[in-house]
């Protein structure tokens, strides 16, 4: 495919909606996910699991709601029926939201939403248990609240040890919303490779991405990073824009949001003749992508994958570890409902894979001062193998397959 060549209306008339089959998990995807706490809970003396206003509460309820400085979640029990929290003048707004069945309990401008938290806890079926899981995303001043509300005998921990066991390992048809969206954004990032243009800025490129995934059916970029020349060497950009000029790299990473599940791709490619040591290096970035994705199958760890790609990089004089010119960073994340989630490619991470986790491969190579190639691509796990969400790029001059 060639890079530049189009204009912005000529991409974008390139591009067409893709949402329009995929459906949202359903109440029975919900309620499975409920019952998959449960059992871990009832296993693990865990008395209830805390849902904060916020991605766990979403996955789990199908609840959307935002954090702030109220109090809005739910109790999901070790056995029973969720309880929802929140303001009593929000109640009604909460009422057609709510997918999974609950009594939503509410609490005056005046009164303490911990108070009432804790006031629940002792009504509900905890099967005995006598911890307290809270959300890993709630905020400092909710758990301090828990804290001085509940009794001394109950230990709060980090509710991550049932949201994670929970959602790390995706179902078919989260998977197939996690693809569906790598498909609308890979649509997005040839669009946007087809207009570049001599002069333009990241400004006016990031608008575009943005219009474009508008086009294929999301709501627009859930985040965007477009840089050029030099400011390609700082994995998360610079604070000012850049113009595009001959043979600069270019370096986007975007996704978008489809039913709560995200994208995340990153595209390296050089906006006319690269250098011989540029080639030599983005040719280095994709061989160390291909090993991580080779190691990664269930007899793995994700510290595994992350020493394949480091290994792959020192053969070819980069690091070691995270020295530079090399690999600053881990070679991955999880990926779902949130952009980064467990469990992490990172170095001495014992956790295995299984079956269904979905990760970013992204071990970038940074020439501090010069450029930086990252090529981020996402696969998820099966008891074969692994199996990518987008095929990675073809070389520096050629980013897409087709």
């Amino acid at each position: 495919m060639q890079i530049g060549g189009k204009t912005q209306q000529e991409a974008l008339a390139t591009l067409r909606d893709m949402t329009t089959d995929m459906e949202q998990p359903s109440v029975s995807e919900h309620t499975s996910r409920i019952e998959k706490a449960q059992r871990y809970m009832q296993a693990n003396n865990i008395a209830a699991l805390y849902l904060n206003a916020g991605t766990n509460l979403a996955y789990f309820t199908g609840m959307q709601w935002y954090a702030s400085e109220r109090l809005v979640g739910a109790i999901l029990p070790a056995r029973g029926d969720v309880v929802y929290i929140a303001p009593t003048f929000e109640i009604d707004s909460l009422e057609e939201r709510k997918l999974i069945a609950g009594h939503i309990e509410g609490w005056q401008e005046h009164e303490s939403p911990y108070a009432l938290f804790a006031k629940l806890l002792s009504d509900i079926d905890t099967a005995n248990g006598s911890k307290i899981a809270v959300d890993e995303s709630t905020q400092f001043f909710i758990v301090d609240g828990f804290s001085k509300a509940l009794p001394n005998t109950i230990e709060i921990i980090n509710g991550s040890e049932v949201s994670a066991h929970c959602r790390m390992q995706k179902s078919p048809h989260e998977l197939a919303l996690i693809q569906r969206a790598m498909d609308m954004t890979l649509a997005v990032h040839k669009a946007t490779a087809s207009m570049l243009k001599e002069g333009m800025t990241t400004t006016e490129v990031e608008a575009f991405i943005n219009e474009a995934h508008r086009k294929v059916g999301a709501s627009g970029s859930y985040f965007c990073i477009v840089l050029f020349g030099k400011a390609t060497s700082f994995p998360h950009g610079v604070k000012d824009p850049q113009v595009l000029k001959a043979n600069d790299l270019v370096l986007i990473d975007t996704g978008c949001k489809l039913h709560g599940y995200l994208s995340d791709i990153t595209r390296t490619y050089c906006f006319g003749e690269p250098s011989a040591k540029q080639r030599l290096l983005w040719n280095s970035e994709k061989q160390a992508q291909i090993a991580a994705f080779n190691a990664a199958t269930v007899e793995s760890t994700c510290g595994d994958v992350d020493a394949a790609a480091r290994h792959s990089l020192e053969a070819e004089g980069l690091g070691p570890d995270y020295t530079l010119p090399g690999l600053p960073h881990r070679t991955g994340h999880g990926i779902g409902m949130d952009i980064h989630e467990w469990p992490y490619l990172v170095k001495d991470n014992p956790h295995q894979l299984a079956p269904g986790m979905c990760f970013s491969n992204e071990p970038m190579i940074v020439v501090p001062g010069e450029f930086g190639i990252r090529l981020e691509d996402h696969f998820y796990v099966t008891d074969a193998g692994p199996v990518w969400f987008t095929e990675p790029s073809n070389s520096i001059t050629e980013p897409f397959n087709d």
